[in-house]
Order: C-alpha cells, then structure tokens, then sequence
C-alpha cells in the first residue's frame, strides 16, 4: 500500500478519527507534489454550485481533464490503479478492524456475482450494507485567502475518508490555519445527520483540530454525527493553496 498507517492514532469520540505521518515514503511524496496536477485543470465550487470556497479535479468534476492527467503521470497511474484495487479498499477496512473499528457487516469481497447480489438484495437476503465497496479520489486545492469548507457529515454512500496533504515542507504558513475541524453540533436536533444536511460554522463546536502539515494522513469514518469542517483560511492577499488527495471509500451495489 502506497499509505503507511502503522503509526495511525485514532480518537474515537465523537466519531473515529485519526491521523498517521509520515503518510508516504519520502521519495514518494516528493513526486506526488512535484507533479501535483496545475490549477487550470480544476473545477471551482462556484462553478459548480458546491458550498464553500474549493478547487477540485476528479473522476466526477472535470472527469475528462482528471482522466488526461492520470494516464499522462507514471506516478499518479499507480496511484490511481492501487487506490481503485480491491486490496487496498479491504486493506483500510483490516487497518480499521485493527484499531477496534469494525465497519461489519463484512463487505462483500471480489468475485461475488453482480446479479445474483442484486436479486438477494431485492429479496432481502442480504443487507444492504453487504454492497460491494469501492474507492475514488479528488485532488483537492483550497486558497489560502479565505478557502474553506462548511460542516458536513458526508453524504449516506460514504464509508471512509483519508485526506492526504500535499504540500513541500515549509511551504505552508501555519498562521493562514487550514486545519480539518472535528465538529459537534450544539444544537441536539443537528445531533443525528445521516443524510448529510448542511450546517454553518455557528452551528458547531470544536473538538478538536487537525492541523494541515506536510506528509500526513487524516483519515476518519462516515456516522450519523461526522460533523467536519474547514474554516475560512486567514493567508489575506496570499496566493498559496492547501492541496490535498482526498480518497473516499464507498458502496454500491
């Protein structure tokens, strides 16, 4: 695995969440952030009507440019060809379950028949937490001047998320913040958020923060109270931008 969780440290309350770094090899996290993909190639969350201040590239915004730029990085290839293997999807599972996170009933592993998984599901034979899993990622780019995130849970398909930093040592003014929030609702009837309404920053506690820092993983599970966020940056006038590879895990049918 590309990802090196042994040193992974988890905090379980509200909702598991960990951080692990170094998150990579020195030699390479070095190429993935020298050949971070250029900005020109992102979508921008007010083009697309997303909340929040953001650039991203994905295989669901901007798929044909995402996909261009895949098959043009030796790097990213085999980045992209293991984040979309089954080994690493039920490797994160087995490192969770190694950390008391066990996220049963067991997924289905390969080989299971899309068809006959279908026809048991509709049967209710199995499920619907026995789907398949599968992973995607998004190269993710926030400004410095004022980027942000509102609170979210994550919508009800997501399983786990990893937000990897990408950034050169020093690079980044820890002034300008950056951090993932672990949120808490104040108010009870925001308690219970399975379907991933959204909420202001007014709305939320801080529990907890995890600083943006070079070579590291923050990694956390999908809940009904996932509360996260990432308030707006203070870089005034910067032109910086806090990168990120962010992998979400998820099911299907």
């Amino acid at each position: 695995m590309f990802l090196d969780l042994d040193a992974l440290k988890i905090r379980y309350r509200p909702y598991p969440i960990g951080i692990a770094q170094p998150a990579m090899a020195d030699d390479v996290y070095r190429r993935c952030v020298e050949s971070f993909p250029p900005l020109d190639l992102f979508d921008n969350y007010d083009k697309i009507l997303k909340p929040g201040k953001k650039y991203t590239l994905s295989e669901k915004e901007n798929p044909k440019a995402f996909h261009k730029f895949i098959r043009s990085s030796p790097v990213w290839q085999d980045i992209h060809d293991e984040i979309k293997s089954d080994s690493f999807v039920y490797g994160i599972l087995d490192v969770l379950r190694d950390k008391d996170i066990d996220l049963g009933p067991h997924y289905l592993r390969p080989g299971r028949r899309v068809v006959k998984r279908a026809k048991d599901l509709a049967r209710g034979r199995l499920s619907p937490d026995a789907a398949r899993l599968r992973a995607r990622f998004e190269f993710s780019a926030m400004p410095a001047d004022g980027g942000h995130l509102i609170p979210h849970t994550d919508a009800p398909t997501k399983i786990v998320t990893l937000i990897v930093s990408m950034m050169r040592p020093g690079e980044w003014d820890a002034a300008f913040g950056g951090g993932t929030d672990v949120n808490e609702a104040r108010d009870d009837r925001l308690a219970y958020n399975h379907m991933n309404r959204l909420a202001t920053f007014e709305d939320m506690n801080v529990v907890a923060t995890y600083p943006y820092a070079a070579n590291q993983v923050v990694i956390f599970i999908k809940t009904f109270n996932s509360w996260h966020s990432v308030p707006p940056m203070k870089g005034h006038g910067s032109t910086a931008l806090r990168k990120t590879l962010t992998i979400n895990i998820e099911r299907f049918l």
